[in-house]
This record gives C-alpha cells, structure tokens and sequence, in this order.
C-alpha cells in the first residue's frame, strides 16, 4: 500500500515540548497504522450503525469516515463529534485548541472496532478510512507488516 516503513509509525498522545517551551496539545491521531477489529467484537461482518432520531457516536464516526474515506484525521472525527453532540461549530479553532489541551480517547475506542465490525486504518498523514472485517483488504492490512497494528479496545474486560 505504500504507506511507509515502521520508522513512520506515530502512536497518539503527547507531542514534546514546541519550540516555544509550552506543551503542544495531546492527538488522536495514528500514522502507517492498523486499528484491527476488538477480540471481543459481537458481529463477523462490518455493519453500519443505526440510525437514531440523535446521531450516536459510533454512527457519526461512521458518517464521517465513510463518505470522506483519507480525508479526515482521527483528530477531526474525534473533536467534530464531540463539537456536533453539544452544538459546537465544528470549525472553532479556539474550542478544537481547548479540547486537545488534555488527553482524549482516540478512534480505538470507538464504537465502530468496539461493535460494529470496522477496522480503522490510517495512512502516512494520519488520515483515515474504514474497512470491513470481512473483507480482502481487512485480511491484507492485517497480515502487513509495513503497518503499526493494535485493536479496538475490548468492550468487557478479560
């Protein structure tokens, strides 16, 4: 797939200090990497999350990942979910800056790895795409060893 080699591979969390001595803000976001479906998962297909008369969460991460597939970070579906559910504009910097300020979930724990099927993968700039855990592709990106792999997070405990 072209996405790099495993020096490229990036893990969300902190990044070091900038350059200015304050502490750059916390990411979501996984690079060349493979969010492979939780062991606990309940389906053996993808599926897509019902809809609700309120969007949940894992169907607005599905929204935005599958009709945008490479266009949007972990970063911009995790805070645009969050700004949508409590009526924020998606597009306020300022509110984007003060939620990464501390530490958030990244798309492991979403829904869509956690119930529903769908493996996340992100490419070389941190964007991401869904694919189907039963799919070809899902088979091939798992087995690739150019990729970062983890899992969704189980749902129970082991």
């Amino acid at each position: 797939m072209g996405l790099g080699d495993l020096s490229q591979i990036s893990k969300p969390g902190v990044a070091a200090r900038c350059e200015h001595g304050r502490m750059a803000a916390h990411t979501t976001n996984y690079t060349s990497t493979f969010i492979e479906v939780a062991e606990d998962c309940p389906t053996d297909h993808a599926q897509e999350p019902p809809a609700t008369e309120a969007p949940t969460i894992g169907a607005l991460h599905y929204r935005m990942i599958a009709e945008h597939p490479f266009e949007r970070t972990s970063d911009d579906v995790i805070f645009s979910t969050w700004a949508l559910r409590r009526g924020i504009d998606p597009d306020d910097g300022e509110a984007r800056d003060e939620f990464f300020a501390k530490g958030q979930a990244c798309l492991r724990a979403s829904p869509l790895g956690k119930r529903y099927g769908w493996g996340v993968l992100s490419d070389a700039e941190g964007r991401v795409s869904l694919v189907p855990r039963e799919s070809a592709e899902y088979a091939l990106l798992a087995a690739d060893p150019t990729l970062g792999h983890t899992r969704a997070m189980r749902a129970k405990r082991a």
